[in-house]
């Protein structure tokens, strides 16, 4: 037991850690550094207040008690000789290796955008979603701000992930510290791709701070978490999303 205790000690400060460091990196340079200076780039022009602050970092800091949890489940229990997690690189061609990570993002995409659209469905969403969606303003800190029920479902696509593809131990680590940044970068609040990325045959597809803002202001639109292949294909791309990126990105400090 005391095994288990330990492995998820040590898995809660990896992911904490993980989190403290691209939100506080995030907040430092948008919200602290440049804030004054940047107010016009912001997405929304009003700041949180710290009492959403404290709201998002206490949910984040539970949530990720559910990930360690999760870890332990999956790297450390009877269950673990049951998945198709390997050590060797060896026991995989390399070239899989690289393969694994794109199918992991698309992956977990999809599985994002299904789990999401089912937790704003008007019979779970005060039980499960509606903890996220406090933050209509978000922050960098709102990256995991997630009700517990929430953030099981969050973080289940480890499980597909363990059982369903072989996965050498490593791409979990870079694939979830990818994940935290970007997830941060989603809720900053500010947009730091370049003007006319949303046009771009490349960047159409994907997923953006102000598509994800959008989600947070509006709720009912802008579900995915990498690309918006789902949202375009499915009706549910934010009507306004091609406007307001271009509203951001074309500001200027003197007019603001």
């Amino acid at each position: 037991m005391e095994q288990y205790f330990d492995f998820f000690v040590r898995s809660y400060q990896v992911i904490f850690v993980r989190y403290l460091i691209a939100a506080s990196l995030f907040f430092l340079i948008f919200y602290v550094i440049f804030g004054k200076r940047w107010t016009y780039k912001k997405i929304q022009a009003k700041f949180p207040q710290n009492r959403d602050y404290i709201r998002e970092v206490s949910y984040s800091a539970f949530t990720v008690v559910i990930f360690a949890l999760f870890a332990v489940v999956i790297f450390r229990s009877p269950l673990t000789p049951y998945s198709q997690i390997y050590r060797d690189f060896s026991a995989m061609p390399i070239w899989y290796y690289v393969l694994c990570f794109p199918i992991m993002f698309i992956l977990h995409d999809t599985y994002f955008y299904w789990m999401h659209r089912m937790l704003h469905h008007p019979k779970i969403f005060k039980y499960a979603h509606l903890v996220h969606h406090k933050s209509t303003n978000p922050s960098p800190w709102a990256a995991y701000s997630f009700h517990p029920i929430e953030a099981v479902f969050e973080t289940a696509i480890i499980v597909i992930f363990a059982f369903a593809l072989p996965l050498h131990i490593s791409a979990f680590g870079f694939f979830f510290l990818f994940q935290i940044f970007y997830n941060v970068y989603g809720h900053c609040g500010y947009e730091i791709y370049p003007k006319n990325f949303h046009k771009h045959w490349f960047g159409k597809w994907i997923n953006t701070s102000v598509h994800h803002n959008l989600h947070h202001k509006h709720f009912d639109n802008s579900y995915g978490l990498y690309f918006t292949f789902w949202d375009r294909i499915m009706g549910t791309m934010a009507p306004q999303y091609d406007e307001s990126f271009e509203d951001v990105k074309g500001r200027k400090k003197e007019l603001a």
